[in-house]
């Protein structure tokens, strides 16, 4: 009889704050740049640089605790995790071992067994390393220090996942959280958001854990996915044939789904942590405590909630428009303009889900104004424009946020109400088209299709199909 494994998984979380400055200086913190432009003696740790701390940095990590109900620590202090590496300037990173500024929270998800607590270990508040480029032609490796000093919080869960499913649904919870809080935009695909997957098996009952191995390189959901059914499984493999798993970190290859070894796992006394003499401990007052407790947003359960009794939307609509703290604003804002609940979700849910899924763009890249959306659902309410017009003219919008009232008026697209020359234009399709009328008279319903679109032809698309159907059917 085979047996009956499981899997444990605890998640690292790395989060690139959305502050303009780095963690311990004034260098900017915007992606891209050209390398090595965004530096300071702090940042590049020259020798005599004194750090000073982000106040910044310390609201976001205390509200995204908050927000996972974890004990703020009231004294906490930062400690020199110390290593060799070149992307790491001052050959230690500024970290928080012993006092890290969250500890022992919780997020709540949804699993097929109903909802499951996984519990946070703990949030601490560190900077990010420089990156390392290979360059294959020259032979040589480049090290550029933008990106060193960047603030981080690490979250750090209990081993309390059991499959690839929770810890997706875990970091959806996280990733989400953080957004509504404005603290990160977590894009995995450009580095702000990074979870390293620490995972073993054991046999189903026991309470041992088994050998872990920590999983790094993973940024997109799929990928992690993957990792962890293919390190499952690797790891399962070794227990079969006999053999054991080392403890070792792993570095995930996307492209041909394999893990390779990377090093074996350092503990914490290989760093020679110590307290960083050159920063001052943090005392959190009760004051900031409150001061930050008070502009915690409405989070995405309880706006699903309120859109429910409010807005009279479908479920699908709410969880869709919610899943997205940018989309949920633009929603809001444009019903508080006047505009139908309704009629402003079902261009969310369709024109603009179609648009950002064509250009492979995330719902927080929209660029066109609540203002604007409200316009040109308007201009479909008063039968300004036919639904075909208000397609085209959204698809301007949604690249560049034009104005499309004016945009109408100028490019010549408002529909024609004069009832009359709608009357000479089908009464002239009419009489050109006299088979079709002797079909649609023989009960051929689907011929006054053809003379519809005829008419519309006629009037450059500036009718109301609508009206063109009454208009045929009283001539015929």
């Amino acid at each position: 009889m085979s047996k009956e494994y499981e899997t444990v998984i605890g998640l690292e979380v790395h989060v690139e704050l959305a502050t303009r400055t780095k963690i311990f200086c004034g260098c900017s913190t915007a992606f891209g740049g050209s390398p090595n432009s965004h530096t300071c003696p702090v940042c590049t740790g020259m020798p005599g640089s004194l750090p000073v701390l982000n106040k910044k940095v310390l609201e976001y990590a205390v509200a995204v605790g908050l927000a996972s109900n974890c004990q703020i620590t009231r004294y906490c202090k930062f400690d020199r995790k110390n290593y060799f590496y070149p992307d790491n300037p001052q050959n230690y990173q500024i970290s928080q071992l012993y006092l890290p500024i969250c500890r022992d929270g919780w997020v709540e998800i949804d699993t097929p067994d109903g909802p499951k607590k996984i519990g946070i270990h703990e949030i601490h508040m560190e900077e990010d390393a420089g990156k390392l480029i290979h360059d294959e032609w020259e032979d040589c490796t480049l090290v550029d220090y933008n990106r060193s000093g960047v603030p981080l919080i690490e979250i750090v869960s209990e081993p309390d996942m059991r499959n690839a499913d929770e810890v997706i649904a875990y970091l959806e919870k996280l990733r989400l959280i953080i957004q509504y809080l404005g603290a990160s935009d977590c894009k995995l695909q450009e580095g702000s958001m990074r979870a390293d997957v620490n995972l073993s098996v054991r046999e189903k009952g026991t309470e041992e854990f088994g050998t872990r191995t920590e999983m790094k390189n993973l940024n997109s959901f799929r990928a992690i996915a993957r990792a962890i059914e293919g390190e499952k499984n690797r790891q399962i493999d070794l227990l079969e044939a006999g053999e054991s798993v080392i403890q070792e970190t792993r570095r995930w290859d996307d492209a041909k789904e394999v893990s390779y070894a990377m090093r074996s796992k350092e503990d914490a006394q290989d760093y020679r942590y110590f307290p960083d003499p050159d920063l001052v401990p943090v005392s959190v007052s009760d004051e900031f405590l409150e001061e930050i407790r008070a502009r915690q947003p409405e989070f995405r359960t309880e706006k699903m909630k309120r859109y429910k009794e409010e807005f009279d939307i479908p479920d699908y609509d709410i969880e869709i428009i919610t899943g997205s703290k940018h989309m949920a604003d633009i929603f809001e804002a444009t019903v508080a303009l006047g505009s139908q609940p309704k009629k402003v979700s079902n261009w969310l849910m369709v024109e603009t889900l179609r648009l950002l899924k064509e250009k492979e763009l995330d719902p927080e890249d929209i660029r066109f104004s609540p203002e604007n959306l409200s316009k040109l659902i308007a201009l479909t309410e008063e039968k300004a424009i036919n639904s075909t017009v208000a397609k085209e003219v959204f698809e301007v919008m949604f690249e560049e946020d034009v104005d499309p009232e004016k945009y109408v008026e100028e490019k010549g697209l408002k529909m024609v109400s004069d009832e009359g020359a709608l009357r000479r234009t089908v009464e002239e399709v009419i009489a050109a088209n006299p088979q079709s009328v002797q079909d649609y008279r023989n009960g051929k319903e689907k011929a006054i299709g053809f003379l519809v679109g005829q008419t519309m032809k006629a009037m450059k698309g500036k009718a109301d199909p609508g009206s063109v159907n009454k208009l045929l059917k009283e001539l015929l």
